[in-house]
């Protein structure tokens, strides 16, 4: 968690410096979220047009963020919903620009420089193994390992796109997730030793 980030974005998002806030939101998680949205759609084409939409759903939503979760938490939902609406419909893709040209220059910096930094990391033999997983399964272990999210908060980023979910149904839903984690790490436990390597999950 960057509480540092938390703070600074709602700081200046209660005195309606929206660049300013949507800056620190990009700045602070871009370059996670561009993994994460590579990593579950198995593009880099489609991660990328993700994220670029998700920037314009940032824009455009962080007035109307009530702060129910952490950012983080509701930047991992957007960009979700971007990757699953460009992939119901890649027919009509079509990422509308950003209104700043400021943020539209600095969603594409971080945009390069981690498609670029992944590049370099390809050749991990686990980060194979876990493209054979569904983008769902991979969702999970990405949210959970490599961004250490609350349970409640992964479930609330897997709720469907305007689904209101309620507290009772998310401690139902962690749970069922908790336990769908442990199946996946054994598969991948399996697989990495029918491969003859060691898994760091």
């Amino acid at each position: 968690m960057e509480p540092n980030i938390e703070a600074e974005a709602r700081a200046h998002a209660e005195a309606g410096r929206w660049p300013d806030a949507t800056t620190v939101a990009l700045r602070g998680y871009g370059p996670e979220l561009v993994d994460y949205l590579i990593a579950i759609a198995r593009s880099e084409t489609d991660g990328s047009d993700a994220f670029a939409q998700f920037s314009v759903d940032l824009w455009r939503g962080l007035p109307g963020f009530r702060w129910e979760a952490s950012l983080r938490t509701w930047c991992y939902t957007l960009a979700r919903h971007a990757l699953a609406r460009l992939q119901r419909a890649p027919a009509r893709r079509r990422v509308v620009a950003l209104e700043s040209e400021q943020l539209a220059n600095l969603a594409e910096q971080i945009r390069t420089r981690t498609v670029t930094h992944l590049r370099t990391e390809v050749k991990d033999r686990v980060r194979e193994l876990r493209t054979r997983l569904s983008p769902e399964e991979q969702s999970i272990l990405v949210l959970r390992i490599d961004r250490n999210l609350p349970w409640r908060d992964i479930a609330r980023v897997l709720a469907d796109e305007g689904e209101e979910v309620a507290e009772v149904e998310l401690v139902k839903r962690s749970a069922a997730l908790r336990k769908r984690f442990e199946g996946i790490k054994d598969r991948l436990r399996a697989m990495a030793r029918a491969e003859g390597i060691g898994s760091r999950e």
